[in-house]
This record gives C-alpha cells, sequence and structure tokens, in this order.
C-alpha cells in the first residue's frame, strides 16, 4: 500500500465510514473540519484534525486550495472525497494529482466525462448500453428541443446535462408546460452546478430506479450486482436495498453486464455506481447517468456481497490492481438500508437540528447502524440533514423486513425529531412487504399517510444510552 496517511475531504457519517477502512488497512487519517464540525465524532476518531474554515460549505468543504493545503501542512499523501462536496468534481481531481497527491476516486477525465449526462449518454449508446429516448445532445435552445419533443412524445423529462440530486428536473406533459417550464429548468441548473446546459429524455412512468455497484483499477473492472432504490422522495433516497426484488435472473444478467461495458469503455477506476430505470412490465432498462463516487447506500452491497467497498477503493488508489474476480462475486440474502435524517416527517420534512440527549443504538446480528453520532453531540444545521443510515441483512427480503422493524423499534434519538417513524411505517405497509412500488410511489402514499408519521412505535431501550 503505497498510501501513508490519507486526509479525509468530506464530513458527517462518511468521514467516520472512511476513517475506520483506513485504519483497518492501517493507514493514518487527517481529517478536515469547519468551525461547525470541530466536535464531530471524524475529528474525534481521525489520527489528526485541522480546520479549514467556517461552516458555509462554500468557505471550508468545497475550498478546494485550503483543502489541498492541509494536505500539505499535514503531510497527507492522499485525498479521499467521500460523496458529495468536491467528490465529483474533476477539476479538484486533476489538482490533488497536480499537487503529487493520490486521489482516491477514478481520474479526472472519466469524472468529467461521467459527470456530463450527455457525455455519458453518448459512452453509453457507443458502448451499447440501452438508453432512454431523448436528445442526442445538449439542447442549446427551446425550439430545437421542442423540435425533439414533437418526435418522442409526451411526458417528457427536461434535464441539466450537469449536476445530479433531483436539481434541474422538470417534468411537462404538454406543450404548454414545456414552453413554461424549460427557462425555469436553465435557471435551476444554471444556479445550482454554474451551467445552464439541457437535455430532454422520454419519461418513463411507473419505473424502477436500479442501479450497478462496479469496481474497476482502470484495466479491468467486475460487478458487485445491483441495488434497488425506487422508494424515493423529491427524487431522494429513502429506502435501498439489495439485491431487487423486481429483476429476473436473466434481466440482472445482461443489465449488470451492461455496466461493466460502460465502465470498462472509459477506463474506470474505483469504486462508481451507474444507475438505471426498469421498466418491470416489459423488462427494459435504460441508462441514467452514473455516479464516479461511493454512495450512500453502499453498505447494501457490503452486506450481500461479503466486499468491503471502501477499503477496496483505497487500495485501488494505492496502486493495487483489483483483487477480486468476477466469478468470487456472489449475493447471499438480502439487505436493507433506510436513511435517518434529522427531519420531522410529519411536519413536511422540516429540518430538526439540535443536541443528541440521549442515544440507544440497535444491534445484534445482521444489523448496522454507520452514524456520526454519540451522545451530547450537536447536530449543525448548515448541511445535509443525513444522521446515520441503519442497514439490516437477513436469508431472504421478509426475513429483512422483519429484522428492520426490530432494529427500528431499538434505535432511539432523543432530543431532535428523526425520519425513524416514517421507516416503521413503511416497513409494516403492505405494498412494501410485496415489493409493490416504482419511483412516484412514495410521494402520494406520504400524502395520505403524513398525520400518522408524528410518533413512533415506542423503543424497549429508548431510556438506555449507549
Amino acid at each position: 500500500m503505497t498510501i501513508q496517511k490519507l486526509l479525509i475531504a468530506n464530513r458527517g457519517e462518511i468521514a467516520v465510514r472512511i476513517i475506520r477502512a483506513a485504519r483497518e488497512l492501517g493507514i493514518a487519517t487527517v481529517q478536515v473540519y469547519s468551525k461547525a464540525d470541530k466536535d464531530s465524532l471524524a475529528v474525534r476518531l481521525a489520527d489528526q484534525s485541522i480546520e479549514i474554515g467556517p461552516p458555509q460549505a462554500s468557505k471550508s468543504y468545497l475550498n478546494q486550495a485550503t483543502i489541498l493545503a492541509a494536505a500539505g501542512t499535514t503531510g497527507a499523501d492522499a485525498i479521499h472525497p467521500g460523496y458529495g462536496f468536491l467528490a465529483e468534481n474533476a477539476e479538484f481531481a486533476a489538482a490533488v494529482e497536480a499537487a503529487g497527491l493520490i486521489f482516491v476516486g477514478p481520474t479526472a477525465q472519466s469524472i468529467r466525462l461521467m459527470g456530463d449526462k450527455v457525455a455519458a449518454r453518448e459512452a453509453a449508446q457507443a458502448a451499447g448500453v440501452p438508453t432512454v429516448p431523448g436528445s442526442a445532445g445538449r439542447l442549446e435552445s427551446a425550439d430545437a428541443a421542442f423540435a425533439l419533443v414533437e418526435k418522442t412524445g409526451f411526458p417528457v423529462m427536461i434535464k441539466a446535462a450537469a449536476g445530479g440530486g433531483g436539481r434541474g428536473i422538470r417534468i411537462a406533459r404538454s406543450a404548454e408546460e414545456f414552453h413554461h417550464l424549460m427557462p425555469q429548468a436553465r435557471a435551476e441548473a444554471l444556479a445550482a452546478f454554474g451551467d445552464g446546459g439541457l437535455y430532454v429524455e422520454k419519461l418513463i412512468e411507473g419505473a424502477r430506479h436500479i442501479e450497478v455497484q462496479i469496481l474497476g483499477d482502470g484495466r479491468d473492472v467486475i460487478h458487485c450486482f445491483e441495488r434497488e432504490c425506487s422508494l424515493q422522495r423529491r427524487r431522494q433516497k429513502v429506502w435501498e436495498e439489495a439485491p431487487s426484488p423486481s429483476l429476473t435472473p436473466a434481466v440482472r444478467d445482461r443489465l449488470c453486464s451492461s455496466a461493466v461495458a460502460l465502465a470498462k469503455a472509459v477506463d474506470y477506476r474505483g469504486a462508481g455506481t451507474l444507475e438505471y430505470l426498469y421498466d418491470d412490465r416489459s423488462h427494459e432498462f435504460y441508462f441514467l447517468e452514473m455516479n464516479t463516487r461511493i454512495q450512500v447506500e453502499h453498505p447494501v452491497t457490503e452486506m450481500v456481497t461479503g466486499i468491503d467497498l471502501v477499503c477496496e477503493m483505497i487500495r485501488i488508489a494505492g496502486g493495487e490492481p483489483l483483487r477480486i474476480r468476477q466469478d468470487q462475486v456472489r449475493v447471499r440474502g438480502h439487505s436493507i438500508e433506510v436513511r435517518i435524517n434529522a427531519e420531522d416527517p410529519a411536519k413536511g420534512f422540516l429540518p430538526s437540528p439540535g443536541t443528541i440527549n440521549a442515544l440507544s443504538v440497535p444491534s445484534g446480528e445482521g444489523v448496522r447502524f454507520d452514524s456520526m453520532l454519540y451522545q451530547g453531540y450537536t447536530v449543525p444545521p448548515f448541511y445535509d440533514s443525513l444522521l446515520g443510515k441503519l442497514i439490516v441483512h437477513d436469508v431472504d427480503r421478509p426475513r429483512a423486513i422483519r429484522r428492520l422493524e426490530r432494529a427500528l423499534a431499538e434505535l432511539s434519538v432523543e432530543g431532535l425529531a428523526t425520519t425513524r417513524p416514517l421507516h416503521q411505517a413503511l416497513a409494516r405497509d403492505p405494498d412494501v412487504q410485496a415489493a409493490r412500488f416504482h419511483t412516484a410511489w412514495l410521494e402520494p402514499w406520504l400524502e395520505n399517510h403524513a398525520s400518522s408519521l408524528g410518533t413512533a412505535a415506542p423503543s424497549p431501550t429508548a431510556k438506555v444510552a449507549q
């Protein structure tokens, strides 16, 4: 392993996850932090820590020059960007390597290519991977866009060519809506990503969201099978699981093979995820985009395959070839992850930062809780509301759901509202239990169940602090 000291250019639960993986590899860690995060768990766990600025992300976690200077000051020889912030910033990846450091992730060229949705779509088509019918490239004018839409027909999605997270997306079901929404989508994309480029694709209604986890070393690529992420609110994932309950073995094989083909075509290095829409009526799938980083939901893949994805991406960045052959990757049982956010689902998911007065963490066979929490910690109001992820594993999906219910009953985070009641209600829902859902299923469900999400089932360990 050529990496001796790893700087984590991120915060929260993913920073904790990376520190733990690095420690198991015998690598020293440096945690950067903003003034708001000086008491974070990552700072407590790292071998070394260094302040990089005020709470505003633009002046701390997004400040490339300051992060590079911190690496120089602390003697770090590698930087792991986690997810979000600078993780998919090609200029940052290039700057890290230009400074003589190792970037734990793909090359700047791969990030640039796959980070632009239009370029990624073109690369997918060149590799023979199916894509949703839509524009061949960026649409620079509303007239050109409408001419295309007249051919594909409504409904369509207007999407930002750069970025992700559901921003810059509009759905048009008529010509009038299309002309009204195009300027809005362009303005939002420009504000969010500094790039107002758009493209248009046919809306596949009632589709599922399936993604394939891959690992590459720049020469060879393997897949670690798929995850289903169809339960979403405002295009943000809420509940993820592996394997997908909706795929047939034949479709699974075709889907995963297509992901490997595309990743090989771009000489991919590190951990990455290829996202698809899947129509379970026609059994057709369509490439959406590639996330050139580790994903929030990576633990479900780790639980069913036994592969430590974070350790593997660090090894690869350190110059090691892939240690795992495709025929060695097997799926065992079923895993589910739910995101525990500091939000109140009974109040429209109102953010709920505050101090953790007491904390009870579930444990036992097949239960994992990846978080940034400890008793007495004050969750700052400046960042994403994700507190942690509760992950369970069992021999099959029904038993995994029952294990999830048990673990949720044991979880208690006192001092602020969380999304725990939402996940308890979802675990009990007959449609969720039968896997009868798609990407547009959750929001109407929330409208019908909002009044019942204010009170979670009582926790048997609510007064026990761990």
